[in-house]
């Protein structure tokens, strides 16, 4: 850290920034209903421009209405170190779910301004659009289209709840850009997020250092059985889908618990039909969530499962069908950038871990096509998705100068 390491973000003016941007799309329990290409989703992205350009950059957005503020370098043949998240939220979603990664990358800009720091290579920061998938599905879709996961038509294509479209959306609110998306070239990019989840705090730690993402398989289960009346028909002689679905739920506890440290799995979605008081199910759908940064403990978990859920309900005069109908392989983030993210915690006296991120975020995606690495502070409780979310001023300030300092080691500071 040649530029020194005094050089640190200004607390009160990132939370004011915070503060300010919450105020657009509040939330009924003090958090944000801000979704993606909502009217509040509009006017939250005017304020950002708004922003940026009094920071002293440039603005342009993309056709999927992702923006890019641009701070020149001193050369403009190098290629840019990018920073950023999101501004959507979930419809009961927290102040700071994303908007930290975007609101501490403008306190590096603001702060770069101020003091007339010179970088050899543009410094780019991003507000990806449709983080969440709240309203159009899938989550991270922008940053996927950017990658090569999904086309753009195909994205432009999504409806939400209402049918409405995406392009028609991204459209009517005015942000719909001409930028072909993903014709960037990206030297590094870096995220700041909140963890969203309790580690961090348990551990009375100022920084995560986030290793990996972790790669999940969802297998849709259906079980099917025979539909009849609770009150007369004998317990032997039953064929009960939901007691199929509740084998195959405590299966699937039963297989991430044997590969701990190293997985999670449960089952978040359930139908049951036709899910009436004294109807026996005849049929049972619903999803197991596996999840792991190791590749190996992933493809092992889905093996186990596929091996012996068919057995189980077999037992019980049911039948099992399934399908994956949502994966993704851990990304393993750059090790020097890794690298450059745990020296600045501990040169700038941050107490530090290694971290593996539960939840997908745009960098997974962008690690298709850039060398990337995140950065996470702690969060309350492990609490997000929920308007109940919270960070302290001072977890804000430490994330934001630990990605101030590898942004300018990355784009170098021009002395």
């Amino acid at each position: 850290m040649t530029y020194g390491q005094n050089l640190r973000s200004d607390p009160d003016r990132l939370w004011q920034s915070l503060e300010e941007m919450a105020r657009i799309g509040p939330g009924v329990a003090g958090g944000n209903n801000r979704q993606a290409l909502s009217d509040a989703d509009g006017a939250a992205r005017a304020l950002f421009r708004d922003w940026c350009v009094a920071a002293g950059c440039t603005v342009t957005v993309d056709r999927m209405g992702s923006m890019f503020a641009t701070r020149p370098g001193t050369d403009p043949e190098a290629l840019p170190v990018y920073m950023g998240s999101h501004l959507d939220t979930q419809p009961t979603g927290g102040k700071y779910d994303g908007v930290l990664g975007v609101l501490g990358g403008l306190e590096v800009l603001r702060l770069l301004q101020a003091a007339e720091v010179r970088t050899r290579r543009p410094i780019v920061l991003v507000n990806w659009t449709n983080e969440e998938g709240a309203r159009f599905a899938p989550a991270m879709l922008a940053s996927g289209v950017f990658a090569g996961r999904h086309g753009l038509d195909w994205a432009h294509d999504r409806t939400d709840a209402e049918g409405r479209r995406f392009g028609d959306e991204l459209a009517r609110i005015g942000w719909l850009g001409e930028e072909e998306v993903g014709a960037r070239r990206m030297h590094a990019m870096f995220e700041l997020h909140i963890e969203q989840g309790p580690i961090l705090e348990a551990e009375g730690l100022d920084i995560g250092v986030v290793t990996h993402g972790q790669g999940l398989r969802w297998i849709e289960c259906t079980v099917s059985g025979v539909e009849s009346h609770t009150g007369t028909t004998p317990m032997p002689m039953r064929r009960d889908a939901g007691r199929g679905m509740a084998r195959l739920i405590e299966l699937a506890h039963e297989i991430a618990m044997t590969h701990q440290p190293h997985a999670v799995g449960a089952v978040g979605h359930v139908e049951v039909y036709p899910n009436s008081r004294n109807i026996i199910p005849g049929k049972a759908v619903f999803t197991i969530d596996f999840r792991s940064h190791l590749p190996e403990v992933l493809a092992a978990m889905e093996a186990e499962f596929n091996e012996r859920a068919p057995g189980l309900c077999a037992e019980i005069g049911t039948s099992l069908a399934t399908t994956v109908v949502g994966q993704f392989e851990p990304p393993a983030f750059d090790e020097l950038l890794v690298g450059r993210v745990r020296d600045a915690a501990a040169q700038l006296g941050y107490s530090h871990r290694d971290i593996v991120s539960g939840a997908g975020h745009d960098a997974c995606w962008i690690n298709d096509v850039a060398p990337t690495a995140m950065i996470f502070c702690p969060c309350k409780d492990g609490l997000s998705h929920n308007e109940a979310e919270a960070i302290t001023r001072d977890w804000a300030a430490a994330g934001t100068d630990v990605l101030l300092h590898v942004v300018l080691e990355t784009a170098e500071v021009v002395e």
